[in-house]
């Protein structure tokens, strides 16, 4: 990589999630009673069946595997297995950086940046046990659209634990976030864990792993940082999750702390719980405002309880809350197990326009229950989410039913779900990210880990 790629990225130049792409629309949620037709719209037209046997796409759609563990990268590691949260920034016209994460514990270290073999001296990781550094962490690839290969591959980070999903910023990086909150002591580790680490997209190599502590110590999920306020969002994944916001004491400097808080309706008599579970508290379509609670102790001292004390100040609680997605200023986010069934939800949040000052309180934001599952086949366990150029969702699922038959779900600015892919390899779909041309969606294979790049008129409307 040359000089000047390595200089930072200008605001133009990477993807944030696509988030200038309008999910326009003050779209009501269309739902169907239980047992309906499973599907509410007819997408991009029926999937083909692929020859190889891996993924059915549309007429007009083409996947390409560009990466996959195992490989030997140009620093003469391995690629890791678990390929899970994704990110994508702009290098130039025909290249595409993503910045990888795997959800490796330290007993995977056989499937691990190291092959299960010892790391070489020097190498610099957040934490280590008896073996060496532990195998957690990113990978960065840089992918030329025009050969439709991969220029060059390493290892960005490592010592972690359960990187799952993330986020990326406006400033270039992406931020990995562990879904792990063991202590010092267990596994032979020295360290704890729980942490959201900041990643370079122009790295050439191991990234400093500095834990960004005022993000709070959970099991984190992902990360999504507003553009227009520099603002960070947070989900957790646990089945009485909350919805938490960072205000950094220093737009696009994390390190530099700021204050943690949590969601909370305001009026909360009708309940403080979106999970629809024993009884339908938030119906599919309703919007709710919304208040900000300040949370202490986010280091999470005595345990893993933040969410315990948030809720007993008042927060909401989630099902499950994974993806995280903004697009036209509102924020989309999955509830994997959230809904009367429990096979998913995907809230929608609409920042105020005084967003982390004093006027949100006469101007609250609001969320909405934007999408809810009433059938397997209309969305089981959507995890990862991004928006595409036609202004659409585009949802990753991992369901446990057996077998398993995950999908990629595309979902309109009405509310109406419709199949994107269908994998039929027995892992699930993750990582979602669009090219900052729109010309190209990068997802992985969980494990054994692969990476995609899927080609097509994304661009164009659905049939």
């Amino acid at each position: 990589m040359s000089s000047n790629q390595r200089l930072l990225l200008s605001r133009r130049s990477f993807n944030f999630g696509l988030t200038s792409l309008a999910f326009s629309g003050l779209a009501a949620c269309a739902q169907r009673p239980l047992g309906a037709p499973a599907v509410a719209a007819p997408g991009h037209g029926p999937l083909v069946p692929d020859p190889a046997g891996l993924l059915d796409l549309p007429p007009g759609f083409a996947y390409r595997i560009i990466s996959s563990h195992g490989e030997r990268m140009d620093d003469g590691f391995v690629v890791p297995d678990r390929c899970d949260g994704m990110g994508a920034f702009a290098l130039d016209r025909h290249r595409t950086i993503l910045v990888r994460n795997h959800e490796l514990r330290p007993r995977n270290a056989d499937t691990g940046p190291f092959g299960g073999g010892p790391p070489p001296a020097g190498v610099r990781g957040f934490d280590r046990n008896a073996a060496g550094p532990l195998p957690g962490g990113t990978t960065t690839l840089v992918y030329h659209h025009r050969t439709g290969r991969v220029e060059s591959q390493h290892l960005s980070l490592v010592g972690t634990i359960l990187n799952c999903a993330g986020g990326v910023t406006p400033w270039g990086s992406w931020l990995s976030c562990e879904e792990n909150v063991s202590r010092a002591g267990e596994n032979g580790q020295e360290r704890d864990h729980g942490w959201v680490f900041e990643v370079p997209s122009l790295g050439r190599g191991l990234a400093e792993p500095v834990p960004l502590t005022g993000l709070g110590r959970f099991v984190h999920e992902a990360a999504a940082v507003d553009p227009e306020t520099g603002i960070v969002y947070l989900t957790e994944d646990r089945d009485n999750s909350l919805f938490y916001r960072f205000l950094p004491n220093v737009r696009g400097q994390l390190a530099r702390g700021g204050r943690l808080q949590a969601l909370a309706f305001v009026g909360d008599s009708d309940g403080r719980d979106t999970r629809n579970w024993d009884s339908v508290t938030f119906p599919a379509g309703s919007w709710r405002d919304v208040r900000w609670i300040d949370l202490d102790h986010t280091d999470s001292p005595d345990g893993d309880d933040l969410r315990v004390r948030g809720a007993a100040r008042g927060a909401v609680l989630f099902a499950r809350g994974e993806g995280l997605s903004f697009g036209n200023r509102e924020l989309y986010v999955t509830c994997t197990s959230g809904g009367a069934i429990k096979l998913g939800q995907i809230m929608r949040y609409r920042p105020s326009r005084f967003e982390g000052q004093s006027g949100e309180a006469r101007e609250p934001g609001r969320l909405q229950n934007f999408v809810e599952s009433t059938h397997p086949d209309m969305l089981n366990y959507g995890d990862n989410l991004t928006v595409a150029p036609n202004s659409h969702l585009i949802v990753c699922e991992d369901q446990y039913t057996s077998p398993v038959s995950n999908h990629l779900r595309g979902v309109t600015p009405e509310g109406q779900v419709y199949p994107v892919a269908r994998l039929h390899a027995q892992t699930e779909l993750a990582g979602a990210c669009f090219s900052t041309d729109g010309s190209t969606l990068f997802v992985n294979l969980y494990r054994p880990g692969r990476t995609l790049a899927i080609t097509g008129p994304w661009h164009g409307p659905v049939r």
